[in-house]
């Protein structure tokens, strides 16, 4: 069987414990084939060099954080099998000021998240208040229109957590839209990838993301899927991934798939 972490994060980025060997070593604890390390990207389309610390590198850290993961990919093979990943937001309006970076280096994969709707944190916990019931329909909307365009960039191997944004508001996944399964339809069109992202538990809502419901319209639409702990903390490497296993062969997949070069490998469950 193979076991693999694709989403992981060091303390580059401002809010999370530790550096890319911690977690590389924490992998092979765990024992784990194969590890992604997948920090945040800096905010390219900033003209400040490190505008938000606690969120991202800075834009001048980016090359010293391929280096190093190359370096440790050398350092490990043989042991572990480190890939070079990244997190890139997806901001639409950005997305020719992001795509030169990730030409330029020999990543992986590039997991594409979309981390703000309306220009405001889809983890902001008070954004929810006040809102009416149509109000909240667009917004989940506009979330999924967002996602639907990420796929679309041709940019991504994986979408991040795709409904991250019951994070803090549980009620989210009650919110009735047709929006999250014509968005799984183009993420199949366009061949990209979902990821299990077992970070749920470090938010209200607890669990995972997507949801069982959002995994059996994409196991039916033929999404592809694959797994990321979304670890901040080296204690959490591979979190869950056996009972993730065991949950998506309940529901039907036969395989999850992981990434070289860009390329995608399929694995049995």
């Amino acid at each position: 069987m193979l076991k693999f972490d694709l989403h992981t994060h060091h303390e580059r980025c401002g809010h999370a414990r530790g550096g890319i060997r911690d977690y590389i070593e924490a992998g092979i604890e765990k024992g784990l084939n194969i590890i992604g390390i997948s920090d945040h990207t800096p905010y390219f389309s900033s003209k400040e060099d490190h505008p938000f610390p606690h969120i991202t590198m800075a834009t001048s850290q980016f090359p010293e954080y391929v280096e190093e993961v190359l370096k440790l990919k050398q350092e490990y093979s043989g042991k572990i099998d480190v890939l070079l990943g990244i997190e890139a937001d997806f901001f639409p309006e950005d997305v020719d000021k992001y795509r030169p970076y990730f030409e330029r280096y020999p990543f992986d994969y590039i997991i594409g998240s979309v981390h703000h709707v309306d220009g405001v944190s889809i983890f902001k916990k008070d954004r929810w208040e006040g809102l009416s019931s149509k109000e909240q329909i667009r917004t989940k909307e506009t979330y999924y229109s967002l996602i639907e365009q990420s796929a679309r960039s041709g940019m991504y191997q994986i979408l991040g957590h795709i409904d991250a944004m019951k994070g803090f508001y549980p009620d989210f996944s009650k919110i009735q839209t047709a929006a999250v399964e014509h968005t799984l339809k183009v993420i199949a069109e366009c061949d990209v990838a979902i990821e299990i992202n077992t970070s749920g538990k470090t938010k209200y809502v607890g669990g995972w993301y997507p949801a069982d419901d959002i995994l059996e319209m994409a196991l039916h639409h033929g999404v592809k899927v694959t797994f990321g702990s979304d670890a901040h903390d080296p204690a959490r490497v591979g979190d869950e991934f056996e009972i993730v296993q065991a949950r998506l062969k309940e529901i039907g997949f036969k395989e999850w798939v992981y990434f070289k070069g860009r390329e995608r490998y399929a694995a049995k469950l």
